[in-house]
């Protein structure tokens, strides 16, 4: 399979996705396409009409879209629990996924995902406020309701966490107090192997896009 994504230090959308296709434990190969470039439009429509990362090719099929993209890879690869076996549970991690996908926008736009950037604290706006709130309750309402050992919100690393990865990376790097349960689920998926790896690539990366160098 191929997986095209955008510049690993912005993209949190490829982040989700790539994620999720690391988690199945499958063979991949990565397409990067820089953002912000004259060529971005036109290198991503090789690839899907819809012109936006990411896009995961497995032979003749092309799926675009994050959580498209998890429902597919779920579907493939079931042993790297995606999604849950428990009907109640798998509605449930499909719901905050979906929030996340549709939702946030104050936050999006205020606190753009930037892994390279110092970690410091921002000025938070009242609506930008109202949306760490509400993230900050459905991880403690998952939390809570999780049957599965382990520290992230369903238990094992699923794919809501695929979701909300790149919210706790933003939340890290612009110092965005949460309460403890909360903390300790971002340190959890912070110092995942996969993130671990996505990160440090990230921190590589020398281009820049000015939109998100907030």
């Amino acid at each position: 399979m191929k997986i095209v994504i955008g510049n690993k230090n912005y993209s949190s959308w490829s982040l989700r996705a790539w994620l999720a296709l690391a988690q199945t434990g499958a063979d991949f190969e990565e397409i990067l396409i820089p953002l912000d470039t004259p060529e971005m439009k036109s290198d991503i429509a090789r690839y899907s009409p819809a012109g936006r990362v990411p896009v995961l090719i497995d032979d003749d099929v092309a799926v675009w879209d994050s959580l498209a993209i998890i429902e597919y890879l779920a579907d493939k690869y079931p042993a790297a629990g995606l999604w849950s076996e428990n009907a109640g549970e798998r509605a449930m991690q499909r719901s905050v996924s979906a929030e996340m996908h549709s939702g946030f926008a104050a936050l999006r736009s205020a606190l753009p995902m930037n892994i390279r950037r110092p970690k410091s604290d921002f000025a938070l706006a009242a609506d930008v406020q109202a949306d760490i709130d509400r993230i900050c309750a459905l991880w403690r309402q998952a939390l809570a309701r999780k049957t599965a050992d382990g520290p992230y919100l369903f238990g094992g690393f699923c794919g809501a966490d695929c979701m909300f990865a790149p919210v706790v990376s933003r939340f890290e790097t612009y110092n965005v107090p949460v309460g403890d349960r909360e903390r300790s689920y971002m340190d959890a998926v912070l110092s995942h192997e996969h993130f671990q790896a996505w990160a440090l690539a990230a921190r590589a990366e020398s281009w820049i896009v000015a939109a998100d160098e907030v």
